[in-house]
């Protein structure tokens, strides 16, 4: 497994979802802050999306964004004011009402806007950085693989076609991993970026993620990444902002909690799996970073700490 993907699948929950809309003239709609993720992709026209607490953001045709801490926002015609986004029409209602129709102010506008639902008590720093909106715009040349995935997904919402009930929730899948790898490619801000390139703390997180149940020790780990252990250690450190073993704990703690949360397996199978000699020593762990048993973690409802 790679850190990316072992991300996203922690803190993925069942399907999502999406809607593609066509509208022009004046309109303005709302999306409130929801737990999940969202996206915004303007297959055709241009529009502007307006995130709370941020500055207004000018999307064109080809233009992707993504919301990856549910922010709520405003999409619009155009950059509205205050008063206006006050009176934004809820997005379901306005969806399900059908959009308003054409009329005379505006060119045709067709975006293709989708959802995901996260569990954000194991989230990943690597996304914890991520920024309130991750603006792409379209270029020449640039992300080949996300511009084909937004071209399938836009043509199997267009019209019903046999298998398009798993077609489209793969592809909106392969979408949210195309939009974090087209972020971490820009690099621009964040340290995640800058650790997936760095050799040595690449190499030791493969590792780890690759096979958390082993024994691993610093000495391990740093002949796994072909360095010295001092070395490991001071990279790995000031790079992913804890120790090798220390980030070890707490990813095995992660993907335990995921296992309860997702599968019925005994608890004794989750502390095998996760590298624990036995449910008690998995449950001290466990309490300690989450703040409560592997048996109420798994129970729910509650948002235990994330410690």
């Amino acid at each position: 497994m790679d850190v990316v993907s072992d991300a996203i699948s922690t803190v993925r929950l069942g399907r999502p979802s999406s809607q593609r809309v066509r509208v022009a003239g004046r309109w303005c709609t709302r999306l409130a802050p929801y737990e999940g993720a969202g996206f915004h992709v303007v297959l055709e026209g241009s529009c502007w999306l307006l995130p709370d607490d941020g500055p207004a953001v000018s999307l064109g045709a080809g233009d992707a964004v993504l919301l990856p801490h549910g922010t709520g926002h405003v999409i619009a015609d155009s950059p509205v004011d205050a008063a206006a986004v006050r009176r934004a029409v809820p997005f379901e209602r306005w969806f399900d009402s059908g959009q308003p129709a054409p009329r005379p102010g505006g060119g045709e506008v067709e975006v293709l806007c989708g959802k995901y639902r996260l569990d954000r008590r194991l989230a990943h720093p690597l996304l914890a950085e991520l920024p309130k909106v991750v603006h792409l715009p379209a270029r020449v040349g640039s992300h080949p693989e996300l511009r084909a995935a937004i071209d399938l997904l836009g043509r199997e919402l267009e019209a019903q076609r046999p298998g398009s009930l798993t077609a489209v929730p793969s592809l909106l899948d392969l979408l949210l991993v195309y939009l974090i790898r087209a972020w971490l490619a820009e690099g621009r801000a964040g340290a995640w970026p800058v650790v997936l390139a760095d050799p040595v703390a690449a190499a030791a997180l493969r590792a780890l993620h690759g096979d958390p149940a082993a024994t691993w020790t610093n000495d391990r780990l740093a002949a796994e990444a072909g360095v010295s252990r001092p070395t490991l250690a001071r990279r790995f450190t000031v790079l992913v902002g804890r120790p090798p073993m220390a980030y070890l704990t707490w990813w095995r703690l992660t993907v335990a909690a995921t296992l309860l949360r997702d599968t019925p397996m005994p608890l004794a199978a989750v502390a095998r799996q996760v590298g624990y000699a036995s449910p008690y020593a998995l449950s001290h762990a466990f309490a300690r970073q989450f703040g409560t048993s592997p048996g109420r973690y798994r129970a729910g409802p509650g948002d235990p700490p994330s410690g």
